[in-house]
């Protein structure tokens, strides 16, 4: 695989965009949303269930798959790719921020982090050089850079040191990751709610240079209005000709702020945990399968949806299997929330073609206003 990795910007309506990111291994349409697959799956669905939500690209977890089962047996076994059987571009992030989330005990230097596995207690160290490394035996198409994400909220000195060690280990990460036809390599803007730090961040990561670029560090406990905040002015930072990702986000009313302040790449688990918790998400905001209310109602989740949970399943169904943990429960619910979400994206893209963002972002925030339909 040696085609080029390219970007291409199609619209922009005010500060949102749409585009294509052109792989090797398919396109990737812009905005758009990448469901996890931490430890080789996306859990309770098939990856042909994942395609036919919409989904262009996954997100597979550095920290998780090298703890088990190994990237180098991934690596003998023929990639990710193969050993998930999912043929379409994968991410990977660098590990950095699970050892920062997980580690029970984890040991920080200049070089890299020492820490204790939380399956078995077993000592790894990660390093810039070394998550070069596990991603390049993943076989993923977009490399992230390893960095450090410091939880908010922190004083700005702790923020600052952690941002200038992100930029010293991306420099690293660059020189590791080396040349790679048909390979991305994304640098991470870090600096919390800091605008100057941001900013210097931004230079930073322009000065080494990279393939796209994330937005990292939010959607760590600052809140929704500090993280928009940061959004207003931190995508401008960054290179208008490169794909713009925020990590880690998030909720519809995230993505859609997200996306009208200039970003194009966003991944969450939250519509995959959702649905094996019983929470819906749909047009009119998130619904609780396990209440009462639902267990008489033979309607769909959301009659306008197509997915197989609203196609063929009444939500008193829904809750029946939810109520009596039956696996299908988190199989259906899981889909409906990816088939949710990627029609989330496909209408914002569309919106954006045609210059009408703005009217469907108020639509969008309108009927979630209304709320869930009455109670049968």
């Amino acid at each position: 695989m040696t085609a080029a990795f390219n970007f291409d910007v199609t619209a922009i309506d005010g500060a949102a965009r749409t585009g294509v990111i052109a792989t090797p291994r398919g396109a990737i349409r812009t905005p758009a949303f990448m469901p996890v697959g931490t430890a080789g799956t996306v859990k309770a669905m098939l990856p042909e269930s994942v395609a036919a939500t919409g989904a262009d690209i996954l997100l597979g977890n550095t920290y998780h798959l090298m703890l088990r089962p190994g990237a180098e047996r991934v690596a003998r076994l023929g990639g990710l790719h193969r050993f998930m059987h999912w043929e379409r571009p994968i991410l990977t992030d660098s590990g950095g921020f699970q050892v920062m989330s997980l580690a029970g005990l984890r040991k920080l230097t200049e070089h890299g982090v020492t820490f204790k596995s939380h399956i078995d207690g077993s000592r790894h160290e990660l390093t810039p050089e070394r998550s070069m490394e596990i991603q390049r035996l993943l076989g993923s198409d977009i490399v992230m850079c390893f960095d450090e994400c410091p939880a908010l909220p922190a004083s700005d000195d702790e923020v600052a040191r952690a941002m200038r060690l992100s930029m010293r280990w991306a420099e690293r990460s660059r020189a590791a990751f080396g040349d790679r036809p048909g390979h991305a390599l994304f640098g991470i803007m870090q600096g919390g709610v800091n605008r100057e730090l941001r900013e210097e961040s931004a230079e930073a990561l322009k000065a080494i240079g990279f393939d796209g670029y994330a937005v990292g560090g939010l959607a760590v406990g600052e809140g929704q209005a500090a993280m928009f905040g940061v959004l207003d002015y931190a995508p401008g930072f960054l290179p208008a000709e490169k794909p713009r990702y925020l990590m880690g986000v998030g909720k519809p009313e995230d993505i859609v702020g997200a996306v009208a302040r200039g970003i194009d790449m966003m991944d969450c688990v939250l519509p995959t945990r959702s649905g094996r918790t019983g929470q819906v998400f749909t047009r009119r905001g998130a619904l609780n399968i396990k209440n009462a209310r639902h267990q008489d109602d033979p309607r769909p989740i959301d009659e306008a949806c197509t997915c197989p949970a609203c196609r063929n399943y009444s939500r008193a169904y829904l809750h029946h299997v939810f109520r009596a943990q039956e696996i299908i429960a988190s199989m259906l619910l899981t889909w409906h929330n990816l088939h949710y979400y990627q029609e989330l994206m496909a209408g914002m893209r569309a919106a954006i073609a045609e210059g009408r963002f703005a009217a469907w972002q108020a639509g969008f925030h309108a009927l979630r206003e209304e709320g869930d339909v009455p109670p049968v």
